[in-house]
C-alpha cells in the first residue's frame, strides 16, 4: 500500500479525532453553563478531568506496552465508543445535572488520554513499513480543528448547544469506522530503525550508549536543575494559557460577543500554530531553544495582559494572534531543548515532565480560576493569571540563563 494511502487514512483519523475535540474541550464552557453549571463547577470539572487523564496516560500506555490483547488500535476504538456513548446519553439524559458532571468529565478525561495513543499507533505503523507523514496528518488535524472552530460557534447560536453533541458523535462514529479498517499487513515487515528516524526528525529509538537513566525524581532535579526550575515556569505559563482557553466564552462575552466570536478566536490561534510549527527547524539554526522558550513565556505574558486592558473583540483578537509566539513557539522549542540537552535515556522523561507541567498548570487554573471569575469578575480573573505568568517569566530567565543544564 502507497505512502499516500497510509498518510490520508491517519490524516483522517485525526482529522475526526479533532473536530471532536473542538466540540468536548473548546466548547467545554459553553456547554456546561448552557446546563446551569457555574464558573466555579465547570473549573472543578474541568480539573478532574485532567488530573484523571494525567494519572490514565501513563496507566494505559503501560497496559499496551505488556504483550496481551490490548493495542493501540483497540483502545482508541473503546475510546471512542465510550465517547460517542456517553454523548448519546447526554443528548437523552441531559437535564440531571449530576449525570452530566460525571458523563461529561468521563468523556472529556477519555478523549484527552487517548490523544497520545495516537501518536503510538502512527510509531507502531511505521516500524511495520506504513509510509505515514506524521507532521502532515498532524497538522492536518490542527486545521481541522480550526475550521471547526469557525463554523461550530455560528451553529451554536443558531441551534443551541445539542449541536455540539451532534458534531461529536458523527466525528467519532467515522472515526470508529477508520481505526477499524486502519489494520496493518501482516506480510509487511518492519523496516530498519533509521528509516524511521529520518521520517520523525533522527532521534534513535533505542540507544546503546550506556547513559545512565535517572528514573529516581530527586536524581532527575540534581541532574538536570535548570529545567527542573523551568517547569516551575511552564505550570505558570500554562496556569494562564489555560485560563484564557477555558473560561474564553466568559471573557468574549464580557467584551461584547457571543458563541460566534468564540469560534473565529479558537480558529485564529489554530490556524496561527501550523506555519510556526512548520518552520521551526529554521528558526533553531538562528536562535537556541532556550531563548525561545523565554520568548515563548513572554508572549504567553502578552497575550494575557492585552485581555486585561481589552475593551471590545479587537483586544480579543490581537490577544490570540500572540499564539503565534507562545504556544506555537513553546512546543516544539521544549522538544528540541530536551533532545538537546538530556542524555538520551533521560529525554522521554524530559518530554513526559514537560507535559505534566502543562497538566498541572491547567488543573490550578481549572479550580481557581472559575472562583475568582464567580466572586470577583473577568477582571480580577486576567489580572491574576498576569501575575502568575509573569512569575514565570522570571522564573524561565533564572533558569534558561544558566549556563550549565546538568
Amino acid at each position: 500500500m502507497n505512502k499516500q494511502f497510509w498518510t490520508l487514512r491517519y490524516t483522517l483519523i485525526n482529522v475526526t479525532y479533532f473536530v471532536a475535540f473542538c466540540t468536548i474541550h473548546a466548547l467545554a464552557a459553553v456547554y456546561l453553563l448552557d446546563h446551569g453549571f457555574t464558573n466555579t463547577e465547570v473549573g472543578i470539572l474541568l480539573a478532574i478531568a485532567n488530573i484523571l487523564s494525567a494519572v490514565a496516560q501513563p496507566v494505559v500506555a503501560g497496559i499496551i506496552d505488556k504483550p496481551g490483547p490490548l493495542t493501540n488500535r483497540r483502545f482508541i476504538l473503546i475510546a471512542v465508543t465510550i465517547i460517542a456513548l456517553g454523548s448519546l446519553l447526554l443528548m437523552f439524559l441531559g437535564n440531571n445535572k449530576a449525570l452530566v458532571f460525571v458523563i461529561y468529565m468521563l468523556i472529556y478525561m477519555v478523549q484527552f488520554t487517548y490523544q497520545p495513543i495516537m501518536t503510538a499507533l502512527c510509531f507502531e505503523y511505521q516500524k511495520a513499513g506504513c509510509n505515514i507523514y506524521y507532521g502532515l496528518a498532524r497538522g492536518l488535524g490542527s486545521a481541522s480543528f480550526a475550521i471547526t472552530s469557525a463554523f461550530v460557534g455560528g451553529a451554536v447560536e443558531k441551534n443551541g448547544v445539542g449541536i455540539l453533541l451532534i458534531i461529536n458523535v458523527v466525528s467519532m462514529l467515522l472515526s470508529g469506522i477508520l481505526v477499524f479498517t486502519f489494520k496493518k499487513n501482516d506480510k509487511i515487515k518492519s523496516t530498519d530503525i533509521g528509516t524511521n528516524n529520518e521520517r520523525y526528525g533522527g532521534s534513535s529509538v533505542e540507544t546503546e550508549n550506556g547513559d545512565t537513566a535517572h528514573n529516581n525524581l530527586f536524581d532527575f532535579i540534581r541532574t538536570y536543575p535548570a529545567f527542573s526550575l523551568f517547569l516551575l515556569g511552564t505550570i505558570c505559563f500554562f496556569f494562564a494559557h489555560n485560563m484564557i482557553n477555558d473560561f474564553m466564552i466568559q471573557i468574549i462575552r464580557f467584551l461584547g460577543g457571543g458563541e460566534k466570536e468564540l469560534g473565529y478566536s479558537n480558529f485564529l490561534q489554530a490556524i496561527l500554530e501550523l506555519p510556526v510549527m512548520a518552520l521551526i527547524g529554521i528558526v533553531l539554526k538562528k536562535i537556541t531553544s532556550d531563548r525561545l522558550l523565554i520568548m515563548s513565556g513572554i508572549a504567553f505574558f502578552i497575550k494575557i495582559l492585552i485581555l486585561v486592558f481589552a475593551t471590545n473583540m479587537v483586544g480579543m483578537y490581537l490577544s490570540q494572534s500572540f499564539q503565534l509566539f507562545a504556544y506555537a513557539v513553546f512546543i516544539p522549542a521544549g522538544a528540541y531543548y530536551v533532545s538537546k540537552h538530556m542524555s538520551e535515556s533521560d529525554q522521554v522523561k524530559g518530554q513526559a515532565f514537560i507535559t505534566s507541567a502543562i497538566t498541572i498548570g491547567g488543573v490550578f487554573s481549572n479550580l481557581l480560576s472559575g472562583v475568582i471569575l464567580d466572586h470577583l469578575g473577568i477582571r480580577a480573573m486576567l489580572i491574576t493569571g498576569t501575575a502568575v505568568n509573569a512569575v514565570g517569566v522570571v522564573i524561565a530567565f533564572i533558569s534558561m540563563g544558566r549556563k550549565k543544564n546538568s
